[in-house]
């Protein structure tokens, strides 16, 4: 997942108190400041990178005047910063090394410093693109987070776009407040998932008696046409519709889907599913619309109560699905027509829409082998 800090070191105060706010207001939880870090920690939860005691990450790389430009050795080998993260990864900390590349030994050193460091913070003066790529592929198969340091949204995008995947995320020292919501808004963009959703045949439905089912209620509000991917085989998911309609009933629950039993799964972020049993506040899971487009959405709660079933399946292209939702009026699936349907109204021949995995899974992560579900 990309992702994105904030530098609040350089501003006054008053700047750096805006600064901080907007950033976690925006969903930004990493912070880069050495001199105000107490009065920082009473604006909220956040992770502090320094190099101050009590840091969650480390800062290496800074020299006594703190602009980021290192006297380089002959041997890289003999690199001061090179020993210093070394000697912090053997404490156990998480480290990020910052370089500024003015030249290609900059370049052959934060290479160096990427193979020991967790994070690798890049700041260039005069370099847009080229020397980012060589360290991107320097690093491709390095355990370590490349960070590109940039000043607004337009070089942010550039850094993560570069090549085919990019840095991992950017350290934005911004000027406007504004960029910190332009650069949060791309970071949820480039994180979004795309689900390719089928039409897939009703062939059976019928009420099999009670169990345990699981609503699940979120921290956002879903609007027609959104809800989850939920169902009993892992090849196949249904769009199980939000509560985000009226009924005659009970009044609209737009932050609930009524899933379905405990057995079933749920597609989280990063395309894992997990059982709807383990789903619990803080998780998050995502929320699918009738486009097959998603968001990571937190969890607030949990509903676990027993409950009527049904069982519904439904077939696309030779593939069998089945999964079981609570047999109610308000419960609904998502037609062809991309509109909701009370699984009350369900019948053979009808039309839903599903997730058609290509492969297995195992511990909810994708891979490719043949299980068989039924």
């Amino acid at each position: 997942m990309k992702f994105a800090w904030i530098m609040a070191e350089g501003a006054n105060w008053d700047r750096k108190k805006e600064i901080v706010t907007t950033a976690l207001e925006s969903g930004i939880d990493h912070i880069l400041d050495f001199t105000d870090v107490e009065n920082l920690r009473k604006l909220g939860n956040f992770s502090l990178v320094s190099d101050v005691e009590g840091a969650d990450i480390v800062l290496v790389g800074r020299n006594s005047e703190g602009d980021g430009t290192l006297m380089i050795p002959e041997d890289l080998s003999q690199s001061k910063d090179l020993a210093a993260i070394s000697g912090l990864k053997r404490k156990g900390k998480k480290v990020a090394a910052y370089v500024e590349i003015k030249s290609k030994k900059h370049e052959q050193l934060a290479s160096r410093l990427g193979k020991i460091a967790d994070y690798l913070i890049l700041f260039g003066t005069d370099w847009k693109v080229i020397p980012l790529e060589n360290i991107i592929a320097n690093l491709q198969k390095e355990d370590v987070k490349l960070i590109a340091a940039v000043s607004d949204y337009k070089e942010a995008k550039l850094a993560l776009e570069t090549l085919e995947y990019g840095t991992d995320g950017v350290l934005l020292c911004p000027e406007d407040t504004s960029e910190i919501r332009k650069v949060a808004k791309l970071i949820e963009k480039i994180g979004s998932e795309s689900y390719e959703l089928k039409p897939a045949t009703i062939t059976k439905v019928k009420p099999v008696g009670s169990g345990d089912r699981v609503c699940v209620d979120t921290c956002s509000i879903m609007g027609v046409g959104e809800g989850m991917l939920v169902g009993s085989y892992s090849k196949g998911l249904f769009l199980v519709h939000s509560e985000s309609l009226e009924s005659e009933y009970v009044a609209s629950r737009p932050f609930r889907v009524n899933a379905g039993p405990v057995h079933a799964y749920v597609m989280t972020p990063g395309n894992k599913t997990r059982y709807l049993s383990e789903i619990e506040a803080g998780d998050e899971v995502l929320t699918v619309d009738k486009e097959g487009n998603t968001k990571s959405t937190v969890v607030g709660r949990v509903k676990i109560e027993k409950r009527p079933l049904m069982l519904v399946e439904a077939e696309y292209g030779g593939v069998v699905l089945r999964t079981l939702l609570q047999n109610a009026e308000t419960i609904r699936l998502v037609g062809e027509n991309k509109k909701p349907k009370s699984v009350a109204d369900l019948k053979v021949g009808d039309k839903v829409m599903v997730y058609l995995d290509k492969g297995a899974r195992h511990f909810g992560m994708a891979i490719n082998e043949t299980i068989i579900e039924k």
